[in-house]
Protein backbone atom coordinates (compact mmCIF):
# COMPACT_ATOMS: atom_id res chain seq x y z
CA UNK A 1 0.00 0.00 0.00
CA UNK A 2 2.99 2.49 1.32
CA UNK A 3 5.13 2.25 -2.00
CA UNK A 4 1.83 2.71 -4.34
CA UNK A 5 1.10 5.86 -2.98
CA UNK A 6 4.19 7.08 -2.85
CA UNK A 7 5.04 6.30 -6.52
CA UNK A 8 1.37 8.14 -7.34
CA UNK A 9 2.39 10.67 -5.42
CA UNK A 10 5.71 11.09 -7.62
CA UNK A 11 3.62 10.67 -10.66
CA UNK A 12 1.52 13.59 -9.56
CA UNK A 13 4.47 15.78 -8.23
CA UNK A 14 6.93 15.04 -11.37
CA UNK A 15 3.80 16.26 -13.85
CA UNK A 16 3.40 19.14 -12.02
CA UNK A 17 7.13 20.11 -11.95
CA UNK A 18 7.31 19.16 -15.91
CA UNK A 19 4.61 21.52 -16.61
CA UNK A 20 5.75 24.06 -14.04
CA UNK A 21 9.63 23.95 -15.83
CA UNK A 22 8.29 23.69 -19.41
CA UNK A 23 6.76 26.84 -18.73
CA UNK A 24 9.60 28.34 -16.11
CA UNK A 25 12.16 28.39 -19.00
CA UNK A 26 10.01 28.54 -22.61
CA UNK A 27 7.42 30.62 -20.40
CA UNK A 28 7.06 33.83 -22.77
CA UNK A 29 7.98 31.17 -26.04
CA UNK A 30 5.05 29.37 -24.91
CA UNK A 31 2.50 32.15 -24.46
CA UNK A 32 3.04 33.71 -28.37
CA UNK A 33 2.67 30.21 -29.81
CA UNK A 34 -0.17 29.07 -27.84
CA UNK A 35 -2.18 28.61 -30.83
CA UNK A 36 0.44 26.48 -32.62
CA UNK A 37 0.83 24.52 -29.34
CA UNK A 38 -2.98 23.55 -29.39
CA UNK A 39 -1.99 21.60 -32.52
CA UNK A 40 0.69 20.03 -30.94
CA UNK A 41 -1.87 19.08 -27.94
CA UNK A 42 -4.05 17.37 -30.34
CA UNK A 43 -1.68 15.38 -32.36
CA UNK A 44 -0.43 13.43 -28.21
CA UNK A 45 -4.30 13.05 -27.55
CA UNK A 46 -5.15 11.58 -30.42
CA UNK A 47 -1.99 8.79 -29.85
CA UNK A 48 -3.18 9.06 -25.90
CA UNK A 49 -7.12 8.41 -27.32
CA UNK A 50 -6.04 5.09 -29.57
CA UNK A 51 -3.62 4.16 -26.88
CA UNK A 52 -6.53 3.92 -24.21
CA UNK A 53 -8.83 2.24 -26.61
CA UNK A 54 -6.09 -0.50 -27.92
CA UNK A 55 -5.63 -1.39 -23.96
CA UNK A 56 -9.52 -1.67 -23.50
CA UNK A 57 -9.66 -4.22 -26.55
CA UNK A 58 -6.91 -5.79 -24.99
CA UNK A 59 -8.49 -5.82 -21.56
CA UNK A 60 -11.69 -7.36 -22.76
CA UNK A 61 -12.60 -10.96 -23.98
CA UNK A 62 -14.85 -9.20 -26.82
CA UNK A 63 -14.39 -6.26 -29.54
CA UNK A 64 -17.88 -5.73 -28.59
CA UNK A 65 -18.10 -4.60 -25.13
CA UNK A 66 -14.93 -1.97 -25.30
CA UNK A 67 -16.27 -0.59 -28.67
CA UNK A 68 -19.72 0.36 -27.23
CA UNK A 69 -18.09 2.16 -24.09
CA UNK A 70 -16.12 4.44 -26.40
CA UNK A 71 -19.17 5.48 -28.08
CA UNK A 72 -20.64 6.13 -24.62
CA UNK A 73 -17.25 8.45 -23.97
CA UNK A 74 -18.01 9.99 -27.27
CA UNK A 75 -21.59 10.49 -27.04
CA UNK A 76 -21.53 11.34 -23.05
CA UNK A 77 -19.13 13.67 -22.62
CA UNK A 78 -20.96 15.56 -25.72
CA UNK A 79 -24.18 14.93 -24.51
CA UNK A 80 -22.72 15.89 -20.71
CA UNK A 81 -21.27 19.44 -22.18
CA UNK A 82 -23.84 20.65 -24.26
CA UNK A 83 -26.03 20.52 -20.94
CA UNK A 84 -23.57 22.69 -18.88
CA UNK A 85 -22.45 26.23 -19.03
CA UNK A 86 -19.41 27.20 -21.15
CA UNK A 87 -16.65 28.82 -19.34
CA UNK A 88 -16.58 32.49 -19.92
CA UNK A 89 -14.19 35.17 -19.13
CA UNK A 90 -13.83 38.73 -20.43
CA UNK A 91 -11.00 37.39 -22.79
CA UNK A 92 -13.41 34.67 -24.22
CA UNK A 93 -16.37 36.88 -24.27
CA UNK A 94 -13.62 38.86 -26.66
CA UNK A 95 -12.92 36.43 -28.65
CA UNK A 96 -15.91 35.20 -29.61
CA UNK A 97 -17.22 38.82 -31.10
CA UNK A 98 -14.27 38.58 -33.35
CA UNK A 99 -15.44 35.11 -34.27
CA UNK A 100 -12.80 33.15 -32.50
CA UNK A 101 -14.48 30.48 -30.29
CA UNK A 102 -11.95 29.84 -27.58
CA UNK A 103 -11.60 26.31 -26.27
CA UNK A 104 -14.07 24.95 -23.43
CA UNK A 105 -11.43 23.19 -21.18
CA UNK A 106 -14.05 20.76 -19.33
CA UNK A 107 -14.22 18.02 -21.44
CA UNK A 108 -10.06 17.81 -21.19
CA UNK A 109 -9.94 18.23 -17.64
CA UNK A 110 -13.20 15.00 -17.54
CA UNK A 111 -11.69 13.22 -19.99
CA UNK A 112 -7.47 13.54 -18.08
CA UNK A 113 -9.24 12.65 -14.89
CA UNK A 114 -10.83 9.47 -15.71
CA UNK A 115 -7.77 9.05 -17.46
CA UNK A 116 -5.98 9.25 -14.13
CA UNK A 117 -8.31 7.06 -12.23
CA UNK A 118 -7.41 4.14 -15.36
CA UNK A 119 -3.35 4.86 -14.74
CA UNK A 120 -4.24 4.34 -10.53
CA UNK A 121 -6.17 0.95 -11.25
CA UNK A 122 -3.10 -0.05 -13.49
CA UNK A 123 -0.31 0.92 -10.94
CA UNK A 124 -2.14 -1.18 -8.06
CA UNK A 125 -2.28 -4.24 -10.34
CA UNK A 126 0.75 -3.77 -11.65
CA UNK A 127 2.52 -3.44 -8.07
CA UNK A 128 0.26 -7.19 -6.67
CA UNK A 129 2.39 -8.99 -9.34
CA UNK A 130 5.91 -7.39 -8.01
CA UNK A 131 7.34 -4.51 -6.79
CA UNK A 132 9.61 -4.55 -10.16
CA UNK A 133 6.98 -4.69 -12.63
CA UNK A 134 5.45 -1.90 -10.36
CA UNK A 135 8.00 0.36 -11.19
CA UNK A 136 8.45 -0.24 -14.50
CA UNK A 137 4.63 0.81 -15.15
CA UNK A 138 5.04 3.50 -13.15
CA UNK A 139 7.72 4.49 -15.34
CA UNK A 140 5.61 4.03 -18.62
CA UNK A 141 3.04 6.18 -16.87
CA UNK A 142 5.44 8.69 -15.88
CA UNK A 143 6.80 9.53 -19.46
CA UNK A 144 3.74 9.92 -21.05
CA UNK A 145 2.39 11.53 -18.18
CA UNK A 146 4.43 14.79 -18.31
CA UNK A 147 4.09 14.64 -22.09
CA UNK A 148 -0.04 14.95 -21.87
CA UNK A 149 0.25 17.34 -18.69
CA UNK A 150 2.30 19.58 -20.49
CA UNK A 151 -0.50 19.46 -23.62
CA UNK A 152 -2.89 20.11 -21.12
CA UNK A 153 -0.78 23.27 -20.06
CA UNK A 154 -0.98 24.75 -23.46
CA UNK A 155 -4.64 23.68 -23.66
CA UNK A 156 -5.84 25.41 -20.39
CA UNK A 157 -3.89 28.48 -21.18
CA UNK A 158 -5.60 28.71 -24.71
CA UNK A 159 -8.69 28.25 -23.03
CA UNK A 160 -7.91 31.48 -21.64
CA UNK A 161 -7.07 29.97 -17.94
CA UNK A 162 -4.23 31.99 -15.80
CA UNK A 163 -0.83 30.66 -15.30
CA UNK A 164 -1.78 30.11 -11.74
CA UNK A 165 -5.15 28.26 -12.79
CA UNK A 166 -3.70 26.22 -14.77
CA UNK A 167 -0.90 24.89 -12.73
CA UNK A 168 -3.85 24.15 -9.68
CA UNK A 169 -6.39 22.29 -12.49
CA UNK A 170 -3.32 20.20 -13.50
CA UNK A 171 -2.00 19.63 -10.15
CA UNK A 172 -5.96 18.60 -8.96
CA UNK A 173 -6.55 16.55 -12.26
CA UNK A 174 -3.44 14.36 -11.39
CA UNK A 175 -4.76 13.93 -7.99
CA UNK A 176 -7.29 11.61 -9.19
CA UNK A 177 -4.53 8.97 -9.93
CA UNK A 178 -5.05 8.26 -5.90
CA UNK A 179 -8.75 7.31 -6.77
CA UNK A 180 -7.35 4.68 -9.02
CA UNK A 181 -4.18 3.58 -7.55
CA UNK A 182 -5.98 3.50 -3.49
CA UNK A 183 -8.97 2.32 -4.77
CA UNK A 184 -7.67 -0.46 -6.80
CA UNK A 185 -5.53 -1.64 -3.62
CA UNK A 186 -8.52 -1.89 -1.31
CA UNK A 187 -10.43 -3.39 -3.62
CA UNK A 188 -8.55 -4.86 -6.77
CA UNK A 189 -10.90 -7.01 -8.01
CA UNK A 190 -13.83 -4.67 -8.33
CA UNK A 191 -11.72 -1.96 -9.49
CA UNK A 192 -10.26 -4.21 -12.13
CA UNK A 193 -14.23 -4.37 -13.63
CA UNK A 194 -13.87 -0.93 -13.79
CA UNK A 195 -10.36 -0.44 -15.84
CA UNK A 196 -11.80 -1.91 -19.05
CA UNK A 197 -14.76 0.50 -19.09
CA UNK A 198 -12.44 3.20 -17.84
CA UNK A 199 -9.83 3.35 -20.45
CA UNK A 200 -12.35 2.96 -23.05
CA UNK A 201 -14.75 5.53 -22.04
CA UNK A 202 -12.04 8.01 -21.44
CA UNK A 203 -10.04 7.74 -25.04
CA UNK A 204 -14.08 8.07 -26.53
CA UNK A 205 -13.85 11.11 -24.24
CA UNK A 206 -9.95 12.51 -25.45
CA UNK A 207 -11.05 11.37 -29.67
CA UNK A 208 -14.23 13.56 -28.91
CA UNK A 209 -12.00 16.59 -27.80
CA UNK A 210 -9.78 15.92 -30.40
CA UNK A 211 -12.06 15.95 -33.17
CA UNK A 212 -14.51 18.45 -31.50
CA UNK A 213 -12.24 20.75 -29.63
CA UNK A 214 -8.79 20.97 -30.85
CA UNK A 215 -8.14 20.38 -34.44
CA UNK A 216 -11.34 22.49 -35.32
CA UNK A 217 -9.63 24.96 -33.42
CA UNK A 218 -6.53 24.36 -35.24
CA UNK A 219 -8.44 24.71 -38.67
CA UNK A 220 -10.15 27.84 -37.99
CA UNK A 221 -6.32 29.34 -36.47
CA UNK A 222 -4.84 28.70 -39.48
CA UNK A 223 -7.26 29.56 -41.95
CA UNK A 224 -7.54 32.97 -40.36
CA UNK A 225 -3.55 33.64 -39.90
CA UNK A 226 -2.59 31.56 -42.98
CA UNK A 227 -0.19 29.21 -41.00
CA UNK A 228 -1.37 25.83 -42.17
CA UNK A 229 2.68 24.40 -42.49
CA UNK A 230 3.52 25.17 -38.93
CA UNK A 231 -0.14 23.48 -37.40
CA UNK A 232 0.41 20.69 -39.76
CA UNK A 233 4.29 20.26 -38.21
CA UNK A 234 3.26 20.67 -34.57
CA UNK A 235 0.26 18.24 -34.82
CA UNK A 236 2.68 15.47 -36.35
CA UNK A 237 5.38 16.25 -34.11
CA UNK A 238 3.07 15.48 -31.26
CA UNK A 239 1.79 12.37 -32.59
CA UNK A 240 5.31 11.16 -33.21
CA UNK A 241 6.58 12.02 -30.27
CA UNK A 242 3.34 10.42 -27.74
CA UNK A 243 3.90 7.72 -30.62
CA UNK A 244 7.87 6.63 -29.84
CA UNK A 245 7.00 7.02 -25.83
CA UNK A 246 4.09 4.86 -26.09
CA UNK A 247 6.02 2.20 -28.01
CA UNK A 248 8.81 2.15 -26.46
CA UNK A 249 6.52 1.73 -22.54
CA UNK A 250 4.91 -0.94 -24.51
CA UNK A 251 7.75 -3.09 -25.28
CA UNK A 252 9.31 -2.58 -21.73
CA UNK A 253 5.63 -3.85 -20.26
CA UNK A 254 5.47 -7.12 -22.21
CA UNK A 255 9.37 -7.50 -21.85
CA UNK A 256 8.67 -7.37 -17.81
CA UNK A 257 5.31 -9.59 -18.39
CA UNK A 258 7.25 -11.97 -20.55
CA UNK A 259 9.88 -12.43 -17.94
CA UNK A 260 7.29 -12.84 -14.79
CA UNK A 261 5.13 -15.50 -16.88
CA UNK A 262 8.48 -17.57 -17.39
CA UNK A 263 9.16 -17.31 -13.74
CA UNK A 264 5.32 -18.56 -12.90
CA UNK A 265 6.07 -21.11 -15.65
CA UNK A 266 9.44 -22.13 -13.69
CA UNK A 267 7.44 -22.51 -10.30
CA UNK A 268 5.07 -24.34 -11.93
CA UNK A 269 7.26 -26.61 -13.12
CA UNK A 270 9.16 -27.13 -9.77
CA UNK A 271 6.62 -27.59 -8.40
CA UNK A 272 5.10 -30.72 -10.25
CA UNK A 273 8.53 -32.04 -10.25
CA UNK A 274 8.49 -31.90 -6.32
CA UNK A 275 4.99 -33.69 -5.83
CA UNK A 276 5.94 -36.26 -8.37
CA UNK A 277 8.97 -37.22 -6.35
CA UNK A 278 6.84 -37.27 -3.46
CA UNK A 279 4.57 -39.80 -4.90
CA UNK A 280 7.50 -42.21 -6.10
CA UNK A 281 8.98 -41.94 -2.81
CA UNK A 282 5.50 -42.95 -1.18
CA UNK A 283 5.68 -45.70 -3.66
Amino acid sequence: MFEIIIFSLLVMLASLVGVFSVWKKAGALVERNLHFLVSFSAGVFLVISYGLIVESLHLSESNSSPIFWVLIGMVGIWFIFKLLPEFHDHDHDHDEKHGNKKIDPKKVILSDSLHNIGDGILIASAFSISSVFGIVTVLGILIHELVQEVSEFFVLRSAGFSIKQALKVNFLVSSTILIGSIGGFLLLDNFKLLEMPLLAISGGAFLIVVLQDLIPHSVRDSISKKHYLKHVLLFLLGLILMLTISNQFSHSHEEDAHGHGYDDEKHEIHDEEDHKDDEDHID
